[in-house]
């Protein structure tokens, strides 16, 4: 099932709705470009085979000038105050005279302010281009009553604070907890590579003794052939690999921050290592010493209370459904959607270590979370173990997560060549540095994302999954597929069940191609694995969590899902603002969406149960919206923007981001 090509699988759509093709010449086909073809169904432009993952040449946003903006200070004025006084930049670029702004502002898109009249105030004031309805004259209205619900209570957290920010873009944050904690976990490896050597020693030892004495074979684990049933069924994909697990040639260097620190791959070289590694050891453990030294007076509460991994946060993992960490897509406005249709746990998209640490807003609104999500994750990709702890200890102090998740699985090509994402998985020594300096810096679970391997035919999910037992991990989810492959092919769900099984007893959620309570209901009882992660499905049908908990195919109509966008628009103006720039950036969220939504095709419509491998024939809706919701043309999806977010600027174009041969 793993080798058949997606891309030759169709939907089953009942004959009555399919659009008929009229029959053309091979000749008139022939000489139709490509170009020609897209222009005609008005279609994203088709890609080589060899471009995967993103669009290469999406236009860029261009802002607009300071001088035409209206300074921040004076947004939400209220009736009789003056701007006088309220902007402290002396040299500030930004417009301060309200009534020219006001008299130079795009035409309002509605009478009614979402946010006003959820929260009694709008926070974006005279640029809201819903003003209408809680501007009057040169003041903003505010509805005391209901606004006093949630001056001091916001819906959303994890708000990096402007001193923290400060600090850390003037590198002043104090950083003592993970450099001592990263000194341990470099202790520690030092000592099980110690340990592992002298363990290989005397397998070697009984190895050679036996075969001498004419006892048989012995194999690397100190049993016989017999007792090593698993490792046995993976002979033909563990020829590249070690069994040890030893470290390759690393380039730690952090996104953005290069560091160079190489390490053999050799079994020869490792007991070098080890050795050189021992006075890193006696250093930390004299830096603890001169620490208690000169530690005086009443002990700080972590040192009379410290947590242990028996005493940390635990989380119960087992049958809950878990919406991905989806990059771009899976914003906090989406997130609610899927809450809404009782989604169990949620995470945060891939934030960057390296960008955490220099504390920019754009990517600290990666890491939000709203009231709703009663289980929250943050993910990080790193490259470098010493900055994935220090935004460990910078998470843990500043955020409200209930787990931090490790990006293993990204294939972007800019993320693996840094070493970070799926690249980590061939780089064990750091991932192992990683893992136990961050764990001791956390009170909270630590969990793994993971691809099966790089390459598709070397599969190493499960030896890494050994050893992250060792690592105080709470839970491991598997994508069966590798970083080679993408989406190219079926998921190995084969594989992940036997990744299950040696991840026993530690929890493992498997994640590929689940798209109906079906999809998923089959998963959980043919294998082992303590729940499913749901990606792709939940953009292509956001409901399919609500299918999942009544077991049952929703038939869902084309109103109901016009409300259900509404509300991410809503939720979006919430989020990134109800100004002209937060309704544009509402708007591109919601178009990305949409190239995934109309992949939908509604039940009714449908002889067999939908795949997410199938491609659909053209075919007509139940009702002009459902036709709409289903073309694949840009320009539709445009159209129902236009519905819900007024006309598009002038200059305005679209290329969705996420452009992939797989469907």
């Amino acid at each position: 099932m793993s080798n058949i090509d997606i891309t030759d699988v169709v939907a089953h759509i009942k004959q009555e709705f399919i659009i008929p093709v009229e029959p053309r010449a091979d000749k008139q086909e022939a000489a139709l470009t490509t170009s020609e073809r897209d222009s005609s169904t008005d279609e994203p432009l088709k890609k080589k085979q060899k471009l995967t993952g993103t669009n290469k040449k999406r236009p860029k946003l261009i802002k607009a000038p300071k001088s035409s903006k209206l300074c921040r200070a004076v947004w939400c004025l209220r009736a009789g105050e003056e701007v006088s006084g309220k902007c402290t930049f002396p040299k500030c670029d930004f417009m301060h005279d309200v009534a020219a702004f006001l008299s130079s502002k795009p035409q309002d898109i509605g009478s009614v302010c979402h946010n006003f009249q959820k929260y009694g105030m709008c926070h974006y004031g005279f640029t809201c281009r819903y003003g209408g309805n809680h501007i009057e004259g040169l003041g903003n209205k505010v509805n005391e009553e209901l606004w006093a619900k949630y001056e001091n209570n916001p819906t959303v957290s994890n708000i990096l604070k402007k001193e923290i920010q400060y600090e850390l873009r003037k590198r002043q944050y104090d950083f003592n907890r993970a450099k001592q904690a990263y000194c341990k976990a470099q202790s520690e490896v030092a000592k099980n590579s110690t340990m592992e050597i002298n363990t290989n020693r005397e397998k070697n030892q009984k190895r050679t003794s036996a075969i001498e004495k004419g006892e048989g074979k012995i194999d690397d684990h100190g049993g016989s052939d017999e007792q090593n049933s698993f490792n046995g069924s993976h002979d033909h994909t563990e020829n590249s690999e070690t069994d040890s697990l030893a470290p390759e040639t690393e380039h730690r260097n952090c996104l953005g921050n290069a560091e160079d620190k190489a390490e053999s791959m050799n079994a020869e070289e490792t007991i070098t290592e080890a050795a050189d590694v021992k006075p890193v050891a006696d250093v930390s453990q004299k830096q603890e010493t001169q620490i208690k030294d000169n530690n005086l007076g009443p002990a700080p509460e972590e040192d009379l209370i410290k947590l242990n991994s028996r005493e940390k946060k635990k989380i119960e993992w087992r049958d809950k459904t878990y919406l991905a960490p989806l990059t771009t897509l899976g914003n906090l406005p989406f997130r609610r959607i899927c809450k809404q249709y009782g989604v169990d746990i949620t995470c945060g998209e891939m934030a960057l270590a390296s960008c955490l640490l220099q504390g920019p807003p754009s990517e600290w609104a990666l890491v939000k979370r709203h009231e709703s999500e009663d289980c929250f994750g943050i993910q990080v990709c790193g490259s470098n173990a010493e900055s994935m702890v220090k935004c460990a200890q910078v998470l843990e102090e500043n955020t409200d997560a209930d787990f931090i998740d490790i990006n293993m699985g990204c294939p972007i090509d800019l993320i693996y060549k840094q070493g970070g994402g799926s690249a980590l998985m061939r780089r064990h020594s750091c991932l192992e540095h990683m893992v136990r300096g961050m764990t001791k810096i956390l009170t909270k679970p630590l969990t793994l994302k993971m691809r099966t391997a790089i390459y598709h035919d070397t599969q190493v999910a499960h030896k890494i999954i050994t050893k992250a037992k060792l690592w105080d991990i709470s839970m491991i989810t598997l994508h069966g597929r590798s970083k080679e492959q993408r989406y190219l092919k079926i998921a190995d769900w084969d594989y992940i069940n036997e990744c299950a099984m040696v991840a026993d007893p530690m929890p493992l959620f498997g994640n590929g191609d689940v798209l109906s309570f079906e999809d998923y209901s089959y998963h959980r009882q043919h294998s082992k694995v303590a729940g499913i992660m749901i990606g792709r499905g939940a953009l292509i049908k956001p409901w399919i969590f609500k299918e999942i908990k009544e077991q049952r195919h929703w038939d869902i109509s084309s109103s109901e899902r016009f409300d259900m966008l509404k509300n991410y628009v809503n939720y979006g103006l919430e989020h990134w603002g109800s100004d002209t720039e937060g309704i544009e950036k509402t708007r591109r969220f919601l178009l990305e969406w949409l190239s995934f939504l109309h992949r939908y095709i509604p039940v009714g419509l449908l002889e067999q149960t939908q795949k997410i491998n199938q491609r659909p024939l053209a075919y007509y809706g139940r009702n002009d919206l459902e036709t709409m919701m289903a073309s694949r043309s840009v320009s539709d999806w445009i159209k129902i923007s236009e519905r819900l977010l007024g006309p598009t600027p002038s200059d305005f174009v679209f290329l969705p981001k996420h452009k992939a041969n797989s469907y």
